[in-house]
């Protein structure tokens, strides 16, 4: 089968963000299919931007579609997004060349690339695929708090219902969001719910990597009586890291402490929260490469994610952070109000109710006052939980037979 990817934001373990086409495309093709993905030539989650018209990686084909850089979340974005949208509707051949798709997949977190791969589609006779990231335009009206008689608002809502109208199937990350889309269209036989993965190669080859920088450090504070809670990932308001700060501060016993290793746009702020406020059981550490994350988390006695209290979150999530604290095999601390909570499925941690530092600290509290034996329980069901449902094996396989 030959699977054409739309996706402006796509990216590549050399590229960075976003990694899901690159790992549902490296699986197609160890199954014997011809993928090609489709990209803008700048996204703001890469942390390299591809040069020339295209690339191969691990058998998988790039061509990228000429767009403006950007910053932020202004007109320069959407400029980029209209940029991307029209070249590939009025110049597919060019991108697509002698590639002839039998699966036409649009992919880019926001609808609009919905038009130019039906028509790709339609050329090609091939079956037409929506893959839904986030929920657009529901997500800057309720996140933004964009008016429904915004233009581009209407301009985006035109085109996810579009989408449900004409598309094979749609595939989401969400495991809940068919109820909305059934009031935009959708009919219920064609959703498909096929959540972020991880990659078995990559993470076995990330337990073979032994080396973490912080390793000696981390030693230290054991060697000091102390139990790590650990958090992994972005300082981003997203990440709700105010709470887990207030909850430290109402830990009383000396031997816990908090490690926070990463970047963000709050972790300035953040590490002066803790200055000013004097929080004495919280260290902030620089952020690892990612082959280093499995030896790292290996470090920690306890990991924690949070999240806002967001009403999108109704429709679900599917944390990519998450799977890989799973497989480390540690008990989690997770702070959510969501449709759906794998921590609590898998009973491998706590969960504690979303931007609630009380509830965050008494998790805390209760996870550290369990002994070895249940926690390493924990942990093994969390890993055996991601094992058996996680594998992007298993998930490119679900996605490409529902087509």
């Amino acid at each position: 089968m030959n699977i054409l990817l739309i996706n402006h934001y796509a990216g590549s373990p050399e590229l960075g963000m976003e990694f899901r086409p690159y790992y549902l495309a490296k699986e197609w093709v160890k199954a014997g299919h011809q993928v090609l993905i489709v990209g803008g030539s700048f996204s703001h989650l890469r942390k390299v931007q591809p040069e020339g018209a295209g690339s191969l990686v691990d058998g998988v084909q790039y061509r990228w579609v000429k767009v403006n850089a950007y910053k932020g979340n202004g007109i320069g974005r959407i400029c980029s997004m209209f940029s991307f949208v029209g070249k590939l509707y009025w110049k597919y051949r060019k991108y697509v060349k002698d590639f002839k798709p039998d699966v036409v997949i649009a992919s880019s977190t926001y609808p609009l690339d919905i038009y130019p791969a039906r028509k790709i589609a339609k050329h090609f006779g091939a079956k037409l695929v929506y893959e839904v990231h986030d929920l657009w335009p529901l997500s800057p009206m309720e996140i933004g708090g964009y008016s429904k008689w915004h233009p581009f608002i209407m301009v985006v809502q035109r085109a996810e219902n579009y989408a449900y109208k004409h598309v094979h199937r749609v595939v989401s990350l969400l495991p809940h969001a068919l109820e909305h889309m059934k009031e935009h269209g959708l009919k219920e036989e064609k959703f498909v719910y096929v959540p972020n993965g991880f990659d078995e190669e990559e993470w076995k080859s990330g337990q073979e990597h032994s080396f973490c920088r912080h390793h000696e450090y981390l030693q230290q504070l054991k060697q000091e009586g102390k139990k790590i809670l650990g958090y992994v990932g972005g300082h981003a308001k997203s990440n709700a890291l105010d709470f887990l700060l207030d909850a430290m501060k109402l830990i009383t016993k000396e031997e816990i402490v908090c490690v926070l290793v990463g970047n963000g746009q709050e972790k300035a702020r953040l590490i002066n929260r803790v200055d000013k406020e004097n929080i004495h059981n919280v260290v902030f550490l620089d952020v690892v490469l990612k082959k280093e994350i499995p030896a790292l988390l290996a470090e920690m006695d306890a990991l924690y994610i949070g999240w806002e209290n967001n009403p999108l979150y109704r429709f679900g999530i599917s944390p990519n952070k998450l799977i890989d604290y799973m497989l480390s095999g540690r008990p989690i601390l997770h702070s959510v109000n969501a449709s759906n909570d794998w921590v609590s499925e898998a009973g491998c941690g706590i969960s504690a109710k979303a931007e609630d530092s009380f509830a965050i600290a008494k998790g805390i509290k209760c996870l550290f006052s369990l002994n070895e034996k249940t926690l390493h329980n924990m942990g093994t069901k969390g890993k055996e939980f991601v094992m058996q449902h996680f594998s992007y094996a298993l998930l490119a396989k679900k996605f490409i037979e529902s087509c």
